[in-house]
């Protein structure tokens, strides 16, 4: 089928903002590399330039770059085959070569900003901070023991009574603390009227993707591929807190909405939907269109848009408050029961999933009670185990007959019964 002009649009402005960034750095602006789950926020507001971590480990891995970046840190002594996710980017710093890196190469980050969920993870981030020039600032990772039910209802507006105030208090702090930091070694001053800009534009963002993911679970048939879907969203959420950020996201609503409006599908005749639970499979982006073809499964969900639905609103008279709340618990969300169980449980219905393609690698955590959860709900889960960065950890011959294989003994006898 046609690409969906948003996925074009946004690889194209991706492209050029990364070119421009490189500029502005080579000029003498700082430079932050962020995690996926840390508050950019700040940075946004502050006007410092900043790459998520695991959007540019995903452009290693679809370039085909990932293993001679892997192959990079097994040079300098380090594991290739740990949290490969989170530590592809230091191949760029610790053997920079840009004739083989994408788009020009990433450029020193002078501050990295991680939240600390792990021993393993720990350690990637404190070989960032042992570059020259580069600071590692470490967030805590904390935890409640109390779990709210149906946290997604709550989060908007109720997120104190969710997540806890111990939590949010210990992340408030730190990131009192990193404004400081930041207006220590930058000369960037924060100001709370532009962050309270940024907020109510990131909400202003997730709201369209909340309309736009209740669209494509409503639709039959599904009226885009997945693969479009992912850059679609994620790209502007790499761009939250800016008005191009919201008018992406209200451009690929409308877009969706249109084709919805026109019944336009995927193109196949669509006799099951799928979901896929777990990071990108970045060094096989095919694998999401060939069961399309080959038994009309459609894979109609990715966490990619749902946790941009139900993850990040946050509204509130305390902007930094409401910035904690948006990121003590983003790991729960995805990947803690029973948060992430009863979220999952949840979406299934919402999208009327016939099967869930689970990809289970060593670093996410919960992935016995994701599987058990969704199949104690009546859900068929293949689990898949890989490495979503490494090619190394799958065949891809060998995942394609163990998805066919189960989609004609399992999920298709199943759809075609319920319909």
């Amino acid at each position: 089928m046609t690409r969906l002009d948003s996925a074009l649009r946004a690889t194209r402005h991706q492209k050029q903002w990364f070119a421009d960034l490189r500029a502005e750095v080579a000029a003498g602006a700082p430079l932050a590399l962020v995690n996926a789950d840390a508050p950019q926020e700040i940075f946004r507001a502050m006007g410092i330039p900043y790459v998520v971590n695991q959007w540019w480990a995903s452009i290693i891995t679809a370039k085909r770059l990932g293993e001679d970046h892997l192959r990079r840190l097994r040079a300098h002594g380090y594991p290739d085959d740990s949290e490969q996710y989170n530590a592809l980017p230091l191949g760029d710093v610790l053997e920079p070569d840009p004739t083989s890196a994408p788009w020009g190469g990433l450029p020193r980050p002078t501050i990295v900003l991680a939240e600390t969920t792990g021993d393993a993870s720990r350690k990637v981030f404190d070989i960032w901070g042992e570059q020259p020039g580069t600071t590692f600032y470490a967030l805590e990772s904390a935890a409640e023991n109390a779990v709210p039910e149906r946290w997604w209802e709550l989060m908007p507006h109720r997120w104190e009574e969710a997540i806890g105030s111990d939590r949010l208090d210990l992340l408030v702090g730190e990131l009192e603390g990193l404004i400081r930091f930041l207006e220590t070694t930058t000369g960037r001053v924060f100001s709370e009227t532009r962050f309270r800009e940024v907020m109510d534009l990131v909400n202003e963002q997730e709201e369209w993707n909340r309309r736009t993911r209740d669209l494509i679970a409503a639709a039959r048939p599904c009226p885009l591929e997945v693969t479009d879907g992912i850059p679609s969203v994620m790209v502007p959420q790499w761009h939250r807190g800016t008005r191009w950020g919201v008018e992406a996201a209200k451009a690929f609503h409308d877009e969706v909405a249109a084709r919805v409006a026109a019944g336009t599908g995927v193109g196949v005749d669509e006799r099951a939907r799928l979901m896929f639970i777990g990071r990108g499979l970045w060094f096989d982006l095919d694998f999401y269109r060939r069961f399309q073809e080959s038994h009309g499964a459609v894979f109609v969900w990715s966490m990619y848009l749902a946790i941009a639905a139900d993850g990040y609103l946050r509204y509130g008279d305390d902007p930094l408050r409401a910035l904690a709340a948006r990121f003590a618990c983003f790991s729960d969300q995805l990947y803690t029961p029973p948060w992430s169980v009863e979220w999952y449980v949840k979406e299934a219905r919402h999208h009327g999933i016939d099967g869930v393609v689970h990809l289970v690698s060593d670093d996410p955590r919960g992935g016995f009670f994701t599987t058990r959860g969704l199949e104690a709900a009546g859900f068929p889960v293949l689990e898949l185990r890989a490495d979503n960065v490494d090619a190394r950890t799958a065949d891809p011959d060998a995942l394609d007959r163990r998805v066919a294989e189960w989609l004609d003994d399992v999920v298709l006898p199943r759809a075609a019964a319920r319909r």
